[in-house]
């Protein structure tokens, strides 16, 4: 067999993320009942709303949309961060972004594994945020040792897909029989657990210094602790959430509703509590452990280096006059902030793109394509826009915001703590770890504008 004969990297994500939700749902049956509330919303969006359905259209989301899924894992020593590297190279996944949540509470430090080219994410949008825990964080030298120790003495990966992880960079690739085989060995490393490594006390201590220790800790391996389905209307989700049986969290972590949607909104359902045994427990015994939920996430448009310090300036002002994280009590004042700060971030397209706030496709219009090779070589593509030859369509955020991914994390471990770790983001750490540089997320964006941009100059007779 040739290599020709590969299955490609993109239908074996595509694969794997179908097992990976089907098996979540039948761990996590409240994800279900998520998965089919978002369905309905979305259906209804795409009913009234066809300007909409045009955009996605033009931007080749409408048919990735059903498909859109996003998860996480806690992943405890660098090797297994490096091993899993491996594992999602397979899936034609790789490291993007760095994301140091220390500074909110949360002692890890992440990137996401997602495709990189536009046409791969059109075949598969999913995407992976995969936190390394910072075991330098713990402050008690004693809990830092035992914790080591610990997930120094555990395999989070089977012998198979460690064999086929090596006979894909062997061979540059896996046929159909491997290719099925890897899917469901991988889906082993993502499994839950209900027996933990760890004995009560252990688990106990660990848990005191934070839940997330504990989450990564205590269990034989980095179970997937959510998935995510992509919205159109995240706060009609999370309107009627509650109407299903399905407690949200308070607040929609991200930037205000707009008409333009912007980065990244997120919400959830509470985390479950879930019995588990720890080994020192026999019989009936049990103890219990709160970590899994379900996410809901509505995605807008990627933001320029000058867009996001906006966002990120009129975030950080927003909470510095809540001071601090927004919660249960004040989540109608924190929206009512969050809006009167977000007046400055304009919402049309026109004023995104005209400022290089935001990163846009751009399409020949039937009135620009009539008049191809009829174009100045001075014309600028602000002219062609204004004289509706172009049309702007917002590029899809892929990635994450570290803020807000803090609070879901300490939403759904249900812990309220505001402590601020204070060693310093360590990203050359992170990456010795990864074993590989993390690709900056701004460089895919503008190539992706780039390429957009060509394709349309091309089709209008500029180049």
């Amino acid at each position: 067999m040739s290599a020709t004969s590969f299955v490609s990297p993109s239908q074996i994500r595509a694969q794997f993320s179908a097992a990976m939700s089907a098996m979540y749902k039948n761990e996590v049956p409240l994800y279900g009942d998520l998965m089919d509330l978002v369905a309905a919303v979305n259906q209804h969006c795409l009913e009234h709303d066809p300007a909409l359905r045009q955009h996605l259209h033009n931007t080749h989301e409408l048919a990735r949309l059903d498909e859109e899924r996003h998860g996480a894992i806690r992943v405890g020593t660098a090797q297994e961060l490096h091993t899993i590297r491996r594992l999602f190279a397979v899936m034609g996944m790789f490291p993007v972004g760095y994301y140091d949540l220390a500074p909110a509470g949360v002692p890890v430090h992440s990137t996401a594994f997602r495709a990189l080219h536009e046409d791969e994410l059109q075949q598969s949008p999913f995407r992976v945020f995969t936190s390394l825990l910072r075991l330098e964080l713990i402050d008690n030298a004693t809990l830092r040792d035992d914790a080591a120790a610990i997930l120094a003495r555990r395999q989070i990966f089977t012998p198979g897909a460690l064999a086929l992880i090596e006979k894909h960079e062997q061979q540059g690739g896996l046929h159909a029989a491997d290719a099925e085989q890897f899917v469901q060995e991988a889906l082993e490393t993502f499994r839950w657990h209900a027996d933990a490594t760890v004995t009560s006390s252990q688990y106990d201590a660990l848990h005191d210094q934070h839940r997330l220790i504990a989450d990564v800790v205590a269990f034989k391996g980095p179970h997937i602790n959510h998935l995510t389905p992509r919205t159109l209307d995240i706060d009609a989700v999370q309107h009627q959430m509650p109407q299903r049986g399905i407690q949200p969290k308070a607040v929609i972590e991200g930037p205000p509703r707009r008409q333009h949607p912007i980065l990244l909104r997120q919400t959830s359902f509470k985390a479950l509590e879930e019995a588990v045994r720890f080994t020192d427990q026999h019989g009936h015994e049990r103890g219990s452990h709160t970590a899994r939920f379900g996410e809901i996430e509505q995605r807008g448009a990627a933001l320029t280096t000058k867009g996001r310090e906006l966002y990120d300036q009129l975030l950080a002002a927003t909470r510095n006059d809540m001071g601090g994280a927004p919660t249960e009590a004040n989540a109608q004042q924190y929206y009512a902030t969050l809006e009167q700060h977000f007046q400055a971030f304009p919402d049309d397209l026109f004023s995104l793109f005209q400022q290089d706030l935001a990163y846009f496709h751009y399409t020949p219009t039937e009135q620009g394509l009539a008049k191809a090779g009829q174009y100045s070589t001075d014309t600028s593509i602000a002219q062609l826009v204004e004289n509706g030859d172009v049309q702007l369509d917002p590029i899809v955020y892929e990635d994450f915001l570290p803020v807000s991914a803090a609070g879901i994390f300490q939403s759904n471990l249900g812990d309220n703590r505001t402590t601020e770790y204070k060693q310093l983001s360590n990203q050359a750490r992170f990456e010795r770890d990864l074993g590989c540089a993390v690709i900056d997320e701004q460089s895919m964006y503008q190539k992706t504008a780039q390429r957009s941009l060509a394709q349309c100059l091309k089709a209008l007779g500029m180049k």
